[in-house]
């Protein structure tokens, strides 16, 4: 699977050097440089979006005291920065942000559900985003060949959420608890790690105003994520509508979802801006600039996450070395 990584990422980082180059670095450059202080604006939209996306996480957990509204902002940083900038196929960051949430005191089946949950919201609002950007498509009138794409796509997605979410379900609980016993028995607690988790994931979808507050404010933030594609171009000297704006960034996000095997993106990100602002009458210049400023706003957030990931860890371990340390020695 690393091999398969480290492929895709070279392969990825090859395509977008490919395009840079076929398009102009320094006219790459030139559109890039006239975003200005219109970056840091990019960075500021992408924080709003984060932080929205951290507290629709929080909704799912507020009966836990152990989870403030601030704590899940904090590690929804840290996850955007691991899935962002780390070989770890999007769902990496995810793992860490249960496992810092059990360090905060929340039970792990609850964090593990409370992953679960938000990632399905993110995923579902996500499909409807796309399908907002491809109607908006249909009524500019462009782009025939990335409809057809669109579409596919949605329609293989829709049944892989719906088997994601009836994977939820009580049911699949005891399909998954039978095939633990029958490949693990009782070792290492499985069964009851299992009935544990769906426990929690039955106490949190039971919540529908967390449920809907939580699906809410996660389309929210992926609407709102539209401005970095607005202001980016305005400052470039392409102003284009909101509307235009959000189809570009909506299908933008579904490339960059479907390649999700391919770290960052890198290489499909870039080629998806250059074919949906070809059907704007952006050229692949600026198109190439956008997606760099976009690569801005992970390294300005994701980075800063990565410390901080990197600080509560090394604390825990030295505070448990220190622990260890200060036991008596057995004669």
């Amino acid at each position: 699977m690393r091999r398969f990584t480290i492929i895709a990422f070279l392969t990825g980082l090859a395509l977008g050097m490919a395009l840079i180059v076929w398009a102009g670095y320094r006219e790459v450059g030139e559109a890039f440089a006239r975003t200005g202080w219109g970056v840091a604006l990019v960075v500021l939209v992408r924080a709003g979006v984060v932080g929205m996306a951290g507290l629709g996480w929080w909704l799912l957990l507020a009966p836990s005291h152990a989870a403030t509204p601030a704590a899940c902002v904090g590690i929804r940083f840290i996850r955007e920065g691991i899935n962002a900038l780390l070989p770890v196929a999007q769902i990496g960051g995810d793992i860490a942000g249960a496992r810092l949430l059990t360090l905060r005191g929340v039970a792990a089946s609850l964090a593990a559900a409370s992953i679960v949950t938000d990632i399905f919201l993110q995923v579902s609002t996500q499909l409807a985003f796309t399908v907002l950007g491809l109607l908006l498509l249909l009524r500019h009138g462009g782009g025939d060949a990335v409809v057809s794409v669109v579409l596919t796509g949605v329609g293989v997605a829709a049944p892989v959420l719906v088997a994601f979410y009836l994977a939820q379900r009580r049911g699949a609980s005891r399909l998954i608890q039978a095939g633990l016993r029958r490949f693990a028995g009782d070792r290492l607690g499985a069964a009851g790690a299992t009935e544990a988790l769906y426990a929690s994931l039955a106490a949190i979808q039971a919540r529908r105003g967390a449920m809907l507050g939580g699906g809410l404010l996660h389309l929210g933030a992926w609407i709102i994520g539209s401005l970095e594609v607005y202001v980016a171009l305005h400052f470039m000297g392409y102003p284009i509508g909101f509307a235009e704006a959000l189809i570009i960034e909506s299908l933008g996000q579904a490339a960059r979802g479907a390649a999700f095997a391919v770290p960052g993106a890198i290489g499909v990100q870039e080629g998806g801006f250059i074919i949906l602002g070809a059907a704007f009458g952006i050229p692949a210049e600026p198109a190439l600039a956008l997606s760099l400023i976009k690569r801005v706003a992970d390294l300005a957030l994701g980075l800063p996450g990565l410390v901080a990931w990197q600080a509560i860890e090394g604390r825990r371990a030295l505070a448990k070395d220190t622990t260890r340390s200060g036991e008596p020695t057995r004669d």
